[in-house]
């Protein structure tokens, strides 16, 4: 009895210290992660709503949709750091975390039906101007803002990197970067193929590619 006693102590013992490991981990991945997800969503955010009004401007499709897939990484770099805020939160203060790494898994399918709902909106615009041949777009401000765009996926891109590995949402966050920075590159081929051959469809050819 005395040795099955010892061994239902173990055992308990050993739960116990696996929920303080998985408490550590969380303390560990939000110290890693935080400040970096913080500056992310702010360039990420800040840089949606240039892209978004330099669209309209310029009348491209393509920006438009770029934007909008930026529009999607802003919100999963915020899921993210809320979940990761939450459940820190939770291994501060003793709670169980089981239910927050739920959570966590929750707000990665919230990003992931947000993605796909920006792409279909992407995809039916797309169809509407090829077949109306509404494509007037000024090549300028679009190859520009692309650019910055790019440059800007790329740093929210390696910021996200190591954070990746620790966390779900994080890591669909640092996918998302990654899409969106081969956006900007096609929005870039786009607004350069416009600027030198003046064929404008390209730009709702790019967006549904984009969506895609």
């Amino acid at each position: 009895m005395a040795h099955d006693h010892s061994g239902h102590d173990r055992s308990g013992h050993d739960r116990s210290g696996h929920g303080h490991d998985h408490g550590d981990a969380l303390r560990r991945t939000a110290a890693r992660n935080v400040g970096r997800l913080w500056l992310a969503l702010g360039l990420t955010v800040t840089f949606v709503v240039v892209e978004a009004v330099t669209a309209v401007v310029a009348g491209s499709l393509a920006l438009l949709s770029d934007a909008a897939h930026m529009l999607t990484d802003g919100v999963a770099i915020a899921l993210a750091l809320g979940s990761i805020v939450v459940a820190n939160r939770a291994s501060h203060e003793g709670a169980r975390t089981f239910g927050l790494f739920r959570l966590e898994i929750l707000a990665s399918l919230l990003n992931a039906v947000l993605t796909f709902a920006v792409a279909g909106y992407v995809l039916f615009e797309a169809v509407v101007r090829l077949t109306e041949g509404d494509t007037s777009v000024e090549a300028g401000p679009m190859l520009v803002v692309a650019i910055v765009g790019l440059v800007i996926n790329i740093v929210v891109f390696l910021m996200l990197r190591d954070g990746a590995q620790d966390s779900l949402a994080v890591r669909g966050a640092y996918v998302d970067a990654m899409a969106d920075a081969a956006g900007s590159v096609g929005v870039i081929v786009a607004a350069i193929v416009i600027a030198t051959t003046g064929w404008d469809p390209i730009d709702p050819i790019v967006a549904a590619v984009i969506g895609v």
